[in-house]
């Protein structure tokens, strides 16, 4: 990549992280002008400073930080079992279409079945614990990595299965020579898909417990405390700021490890 490029490429990054601080300015300019302008009562919505403040302090409480620990290591355990179990599973169905016509049905019907509905049957049979918040996580996250596995495998370039095979390669050796790395940036995105997908379930099934530990349950528990809207809106800014930094985390993973995906390319120089 000649200096140019890569000056634009750098210019380009610089210019979205100005803009999306500016548009966290505005919205905190906002919210900090409408809680303090008495159009609302502060005690539904309390200025923003107050808010930040607020969230500030949670972060020296032993207490809030080990219910932070207790959704990540949810959240952590179920995407993980949900990779462990989608990718083999769409390498399967990406690779053999006889068994992608057999699942279709069952999947298309599990598909749509939004996780918090299942709730209070996995709570009947797990019990309201983390193993309920760890199954609803990898039920939800099973599907954008299933998903990308298989559309990442139908993109793998024919001549490069062909190559193989006629130098005496097996199925299974083309899929892990010239399917997996093809397939392997897709996965990546649906797994970074699914990282979201995992903290938003990991944190709602804590707040409909209402119950345990968790941030979840921290956010569920100041809702029901007289003058808890502070409380509620710390958790959340804590919620957004854990999903922020984990999107960051897994997209620059994708970027060391794919540089030659077209969404990547160039982006390292």
């Amino acid at each position: 990549m000649s200096p140019t490029t890569a000056g634009r490429k750098r210019t380009g990054r610089a210019r979205s992280a100005l803009l999306g601080a500016v548009g966290v300015l505005v919205a905190f300019a906002a919210c900090e002008a409408l809680g303090r302008s008495g159009t609302v009562r502060r005690a539904y919505l309390p200025p923003a400073s107050e808010v930040l403040v607020r969230a500030v302090e949670l972060g020296g409480d032993t207490a809030f930080l080990n219910g932070v620990g207790a959704t990540l290591e949810a959240w952590a355990t179920g995407l993980a079992l949900a990779c462990a179990l989608a990718i083999p599973l769409g390498l399967l169905l990406g690779s053999v279409p006889t068994a992608a016509q057999a699942a279709r049905v069952l999947i298309e019907f599990l598909r749509p079945v939004p996780s918090v509905a299942l709730i209070p049957l996995v709570s009947l049979l797990l019990g309201a614990g983390s193993e309920t918040t760890v199954a609803l996580v990898t039920y939800a996250c099973v599907w954008p990595v299933l998903f990308n596995t298989v559309y990442g495998l139908g993109e793998t370039d024919p001549l490069a299965k062909d190559t193989l095979r006629a130098f005496g390669f097996g199925r299974l050796a083309v899929l892990l020579m010239a399917g997996l790395p093809s397939a392997a940036p897709f996965i990546a995105a649906g797994v970074r898909i699914a990282a979201a997908t995992a903290l938003i379930l990991a944190v709602a099934s804590e707040i409909l417990a209402g119950f345990g530990e968790g941030l979840g349950t921290f956010i569920a528990q100041a809702g029901m405390a007289t003058d808890g809207t502070r409380d509620v809106l710390a958790g959340v800014v804590w919620a957004g700021a854990l999903g922020l930094v984990i999107n960051l985390a897994l997209t620059a993973v994708e970027r060391r490890l794919f540089p030659w995906a077209p969404e990547h390319r160039g982006s390292r120089a």
